[in-house]
């Protein structure tokens, strides 16, 4: 017994099934899930160029036009790169007051193949840079704005773009009842196997679409530190070295010279053995069997455009034993401002801790860092492989029912990752068994879309007027 006859603290007893779904209930009376519909933006909404010149600000300058430029392309490559401005919208739509684990930028092209430690394919979110804990809704509106804007690029009619987004959030919110049902080990054992996507794409899909699923997952298999291996890499000197393609990849005796270059070397070879501390005892010691070859600084993805960057090749056995490592810089999560402050002091700590509480299997080599640059600054790092498996479903070359699909195949997997740190049960009661909150969406994806086309615009009007400069790369 705890001091003074009281209950010990790990011995408080829990909410029971029914009171958990009894606060999910009371939830839906506070904010109808009628009220999720539609997007009216603040009369004092920040201007969106602003936010991300803001975050340019942080980022390497010589960097940042290739990131206007990816998102000037469309819509829709604006919209990956905009997590800032739509966190901040998120922030003033109503708020059901349930928490859970969120991804941060839960767009489409976040769900992929990836490939498991025991060398199992599977399907799961990919890209945590902004996660923190916050209203689980917000995640799930991310990804029914991406599916409107996708099938908008694609030509899609209003009425298929509906049935859709009315498919992933059905899907999101009958998968979430069945969770409620099932225990907590049976929560975490469930994974997205590509025995479940295989079934429904043979189910669901045409032949060419099934078609398009198989080679798919055959590409990923290849997508690992042999094939990036070959094709980064060449041998010179009779030593392997990162082959420059820049500015997207620039080996780093390319990018420094002299003193700089050696201190930030070293600081990177310490990089290595320090983050070794963040991984399980048995991975440290498979990663002290490889030594570190070279370094390069890549360009990764839309809205990560000037982060900074830096591709490790180590080698293991022989010069032929490769394992590529990616570490990817940090920042505060844009989140942040909304939903407050992350518990970790790393943020590199807290994408990791993120991604395993919310991934059913993950990268053997995820792990985290701080390093002091040559400015004196000290940053965050998460570090993961470069390629494990990793494969996507391309949405422009998707007809509307394989959209639906995989809008489905999304909905699921987010589901199972907010079921692992959320109250499953109060989310699946404040949901209930009827569509309203499914129609609901709808609504607000269109309205948000018509708010990402708008928001675009400004970006080009920008770069057209020589505000922000862009290039192509």
């Amino acid at each position: 017994m705890a001091k003074g006859g009281g209950i010990p603290p790990g011995d408080r007893p829990r909410p029971s099934p029914r009171e958990r779904a009894e606060r999910g209930r009371a939830a839906r009376k506070r904010v109808p899930r009628s009220s999720h519909a539609g997007f009216t933006p603040g009369t004092r909404r920040t201007d969106p160029v602003t936010v991300v010149e803001e975050q340019s600000e942080r980022r390497v300058r010589e960097l940042v036009p290739i990131r206007y430029g990816r998102m000037t392309e469309s819509p829709f490559r604006f919209y990956r790169g905009a997590a800032a401005i739509m966190a901040g919208d998120l922030a003033s739509t109503p708020n059901s007051g349930i928490t859970a684990q969120l991804c941060g930028d839960a767009h489409m092209l976040n769900f992929r193949l990836l490939g498991s430690p025991e060398r199992r394919l599977v399907f799961d979110i990919n890209d945590f840079d902004e996660t923190l804990p916050g209203p689980w809704e917000w995640d799930v509106k991310r990804l029914a704005v991406s599916l409107v804007i996708a099938g908008r690029e694609n030509g899609y009619p209003a009425k298929e773009r509906a049935r859709i987004v009315r498919a992933a959030v059905r899907s999101y919110r009958e998968r979430m009842r069945v969770f409620a049902g099932m225990g907590n080990l049976d929560v975490w054992y469930d994974r997205g196997d590509m025995e479940r996507l295989q079934v429904l794409a043979d189910q669901r899909l045409s032949a060419r679409g099934r078609g398009r699923v198989a080679k798919a997952m055959a590409k990923a298999r290849t997508r690992d530190s042999l094939q990036a291996f070959g094709k980064l890499t060449r041998l010179r000197d009779g030593e392997r070295r990162f082959v420059p393609d820049p500015p997207l990849l620039v080996p780093i005796e390319d990018l420094l010279r002299g003193g700089e270059r050696d201190r930030l070397v070293r600081e990177l070879h310490r990089l290595v053995d320090r983050y070794g501390r963040s991984l399980s005892t048995e991975r440290r010691q498979l990663l002290r069997q490889y030594r570190v070859a070279d370094i390069a600084r890549k360009v990764v993805g839309v809205g990560s455009v000037g982060t900074r960057c830096w591709v490790l090749l180590l080698l293991g056995r022989d010069d032929e034993d490769p394992l590529i490592l990616q570490a990817k810089e940090a920042d505060r999560s844009v989140l942040a401002a909304h939903v407050g402050e992350s518990e970790y002091q790393n943020q590199g700590k807290r994408v990791v801790a993120g991604q395993r509480l919310m991934q059913a299997v993950g990268d053997m080599f995820l792990g985290w860092d701080r390093v002091k640059g040559l400015d004196g600054h000290q940053r965050d790092f998460y570090v993961r492989q470069l390629h494990d498996w990793k494969g996507i479903l391309d949405p422009t070359i998707m007809v509307p029912n394989g959209m639906r699909v995989f809008g489905e195949l999304c909905g699921q997997t987010l589901a199972r990752a907010h079921a692992r740190s959320g109250d499953r049960i109060a989310i699946a009661a404040y949901l209930g068994a009827g569509d309203v909150f499914d129609i609901a969406l709808v609504e607000f994806a269109e309205g948000y879309a018509d708010q990402n086309e708008r928001d675009h615009l400004a970006l080009v009007t920008a770069v057209r007027d020589g505000r922000v400069p862009a290039t192509s790369a």
